[in-house]
């Protein structure tokens, strides 16, 4: 740490200068107070710029016939490069890679299926710069292309030519391809002029025709740009304490960051968080910026891993907000917001004398040991008795019934303060939600039955579809397979909206209290949930409550007044739906336009939808919810409906888009699962959420066959089942993205791979009914009955093993083996013995024995 003086000139005492780092002389000097110490990760991308080149020039191997060719492709950048490479043949239709013939194979070769090779680069000798792969082509083989990607296997990032594979014609009549990732002598490349010019022939006389001249390529070379990018963790800390004495802020930031890093702060004196300057000092080396912030160079640790910077804050402050800048280029902040570190209020310290000042010694001249640090309790107990204090004033000033509010107010504004902080203190000691505390800590929980897991061995199926409502009378045909449900080991049925619907799927509901839909009666549903229950098989209903249809229009013609039971006026409908006109309050969640949506911050609004959700409970006999469109109003509400209607098991669904790039999925979807991670939250985790991240990686992992997407940066799966496993609901397809509907369709002939993923990892597993009444049925069935024979449960442990572009792997508890992919894996035998038990097209499932 940076040895400093600057607390002895904070706390009064003599200019001599003292050995020991900020953190540790505030910890030993009895009038300075701990307060807070918080820790925020720092992730930056740092960019190597380099090149690939590519040349195809005559084979110089001797046992080669002067005809050979020979394919060089490097790379200058360091890593552990793969050529990822295939043919296409003369005859070949379509885009799909062939393996080459044995003798064109390079030495430390794998094949890939039997469509691709991967060859490793190497250094031609210690001191070479490229890394690079030789090719020997025989010109008699019927090649007419070479097809590559080149992969670095310690990032696990596949580099491509413009967005595609590169393509490299090997015969001249397909040189004129137009595609825009071609390389070679008509793909924007030159050619070297002394191997053409003793061929003297124009290509543009060439034939078209593969089959009638098939002339090689003569040679060329080029050069590309390549990029690597390495995403970089670090950290920042950032300690809070006060003096007791002067009451200001003592702030010590210190970061393993390298080189010259700069602090841009500045104060805030309210909760808008408004930047502002403070007044003078400010620390060494800092420059003002525009009038807004101020720029403190941080100072280099002594240990050279580094740097720190110590910061003196005025009493009356309520905030410290910076971002920390790296370079010109390079500007750090806390997941795309300033960092904000909360000051102690000065307030709020509790009256304390201090410790040698006493007789009218100096605080500086006494002695003081470790021992004597205050804790949080002690602060804590001060905020209690200030907060009491406060608490007796506002009686007296009650009872005394005087007319000054505004003395009442204040009173009140400061129990608010003091709270709020007492809270901060509760926070800073006790770690708030993270993936790493929540995947522990549950597993270490043997499952318990709440609304929001179950019992935490639940497998639900989707008991209809798109097209369920075409019969009149799915209540009566589900019944039929009730019996087949129960044996293939669901123990949850998801059933579609029961209530009368201007839709006739049942997702435009009108009148609640009307049970006769285009199911059924409401007889037909009360008998189908009776056999389920009879079968040990729960019930879900699917509740509708952020919109309903009108059943009449008001004066100005707008459909906005209901009928029914529930004969609610245009009080019910939120204000800010342009479409519907409605009275009541703002939305508190995103509005769905084809139907008014309902204002749940009305009181009445919020008895009648309880009573009726009790009323299903007991009328039907429903255990739970699907509850559709919960972003369209607030998670607070959610709770408040599942208090009272106390299900079995709840589910929302918490639908929005996931994070792109120029049309990529980003590999990074902590924002989209964040979101929805807070929705659960809201509802205090008494309902789960679909986990839609799963959903979109497994599209993309599957389509392009990128599998590494399937570990986040820090070696968890990517989706909500890696940061709150036990409330998120996987999924792969349901009647919206399916079915005849077809939105968002999951890759055709995987679908398998993606229940090899889901059976086997935590959270909670859901089927599509299309899909158990398909082909896929028996091995489903499997996957169910591993999942049940070794226990795995909404909360149990993931150990990713393996995750690259054609392959992922993982093992469960250390029970289950999982791969997904075309690529080669086999779990560890030296802590278990295997055994294959559910194997399909592209994955593979182990037990242990």
């Amino acid at each position: 740490m940076h040895p400093t003086s600057l607390f002895l000139t904070l706390i009064g005492s003599s200019p001599t200068r003292l050995e020991l780092a900020p953190p540790i002389r505030l910890l030993l000097n009895p009038i300075v107070m701990s307060y807070s110490k918080e820790t925020f990760p720092l992730s930056r991308t740092e960019t190597t710029e380099g090149k690939i080149f590519v040349r195809l020039d005559q084979s110089k191997a001797k046992e080669k016939e002067d005809q050979w060719q020979q394919l060089t492709v490097g790379c200058s950048l360091p890593g552990k490069w793969i050529l990822h490479w295939g043919v296409s043949y003369v005859d070949d239709i379509g885009s799909e890679w062939d393996q080459p013939p044995e003798n064109m194979i390079p030495p430390d070769s794998i094949p890939i299926k039997d469509y691709a090779i991967e060859t490793p680069l190497k250094k031609a000798s210690e001191g070479e710069k490229f890394h690079q792969v030789k090719i020997e082509i025989d010109p008699k083989s019927p090649i007419a292309a070479l097809n590559f990607v080149l992969k670095d296997e310690e990032t696990g990032v596949w580099y491509q030519h413009k967005g595609r594979d590169f393509k490299m014609p090997l015969v001249d009549c397909f040189l004129d391809s137009g595609s825009g990732n071609v390389i070679g002598a008509k793909g924007g490349f030159s050619i070297w002029p002394d191997t053409l010019a003793s061929e003297g022939k124009d290509s543009s006389s060439r034939s078209k025709d593969p089959k009638q001249e098939t002339r090689m390529v003569e040679g060329f070379y080029e050069e590309l740009p390549i990029a690597k990018y390495a995403v970089i963790e670090n950290s920042v800390t950032v300690s809070v304490s006060k003096c007791l004495k002067t009451a200001k802020n003592l702030l010590y930031l210190v970061t393993d960051l390298p080189g010259e890093a700069v602090v841009h702060w500045g104060v805030c004196r309210d909760d808008a968080k408004n930047w502002e300057i403070p007044a003078a000092p400010h620390p060494p080396e800092t420059t003002v910026f525009k009038n807004k912030a101020l720029r403190t160079m941080l100072q280099a640790n002594e240990d050279g891993n580094g740097c720190s910077g110590s910061f003196t804050l005025d009493k009356d402050l309520v905030g410290f907000l910076f971002v920390l800048k790296l370079n010109e280029s390079t500007w750090l902040n806390c997941m795309g917001d300033d960092f904000f570190i909360p000051l102690p209020i000065s307030s709020s310290i509790p009256a304390q004398s201090i410790p040698g000042e006493s007789e009218g010694v100096p605080a500086s001249e006494n002695t003081v040991g470790a021992d004597q640090e205050v804790s949080h309790a002690t602060y804590t107990d001060g905020i209690i008795n200030e907060i009491r204090s406060l608490v007796s004033d506002f009686s007296a000033e009650k009872r005394q019934q005087t007319k000054t509010k505004e003395v009442q107010e204040s009173i009140l504004q400061e129990i608010e303060k003091l709270a709020a902080e007492a809270y901060s203190i509760f926070r800073s000691s006790t770690p708030t939600f993270m993936d790493e505390t929540v995947l522990e800590s549950e597993a270490m929980q043997a499952p318990k039955i709440c609304s929001g897991t179950g019992t935490g061995y639940e497998i639900l199926l989707q008991g209809f579809n798109w097209e369920s409502h075409k019969l009149g009378h799915w209540y009566m045909e589900l019944k039929q397979k009730v019996e087949e449900i129960s044996s293939l080991g669901f123990t949850v049925v998801w059933l579609p909206p029961p209530t009368e619907s201007v839709s006739p799927e049942g997702y435009m509901p009108k009148d609640l209290y009307n049970l006769n839909s285009r199911y059924g009666n409401i007889d037909e549903l009360k008998d189908l949930v009776k056999i389920f229950h009879r079968k040990g098989v729960k019930v879900l209903g699917d509740a509708v409550l952020n919109h309903r249809c009108a059943h009449y229009k008001n004066g100005n013609g707008v459909w906005n007044m209901f009928g029914g039971r529930l004969n609610w006026d245009d009080r019910a409908v939120v204000a800010d739906d342009p479409h519907f006109q409605g009275r009541g309050n703002k939305s508190s969640g995103d509005n769905f336009h084809a139907a008014p949506n309902i204002d749940h911050s009305q009181e009445f609004v919020r008895k009648d939808l309880k009573e009726w959700l009790c009323w299903l409970r007991k009328e039907i006999g429903y255990d739970g919810w699907r509850l559709d469109f919960v972003r369209g109003f607030w998670g607070g509400y959610v709770k408040d409906y599942l208090d009272a209607s106390e299900p079995y098991f709840a589910v929302g669904e918490y639908w929005d888009s996931l994070s792109y790039t120029y049309g990529e999925l980003d590999h990074n979807q902590d924002a989209h699962r964040q979101r929805i991670v807070d929705w659960i939250n809201a509802t205090s985790g008494t309902a789960g959420a679909f986990d839609v991240t799963t959903k979109g990686i497994l599209h993309t992992t599957l389509e392009k066959c990128e599998y590494w997407r399937l570990s986040d940066q820090k070696g968890k799966p990517p989706g909500v089942v890696g940061w709150w496993p036990s409330r998120a609901v996987t999924f792969i397809e349901n009647h919206d993205t399916g079915s005849t509907q077809g939105h968002w369709r999951f890759p055709g002939g995987k679908e398998m791979q993606g229940y090899a993923y889901i059976l086997t990892h935590p959270g909670t597993p859901a089927v599509f009914f299309d899909h158990i009444f398909s082909r896929y049925q028996s091995e489903i069935a499997a996957l169910i009955s591993l999942r049940n024979r070794n226990k795995i449960h909404c909360r149990s442990i993931v150990k990713i093993t393996k995750a690259e572009r054609d392959v992922y792997a993982a093992i469960i508890d250390e029970k289950v083996a999982v791969k997904i992919g075309p690529g080669h894996y086999e779990p560890p035998s030296s802590s278990h013995s295997w055994s294959s038990k559910v194997e399909g097209r592209d994955y593979k499932v182990w037990e242990a024995s």
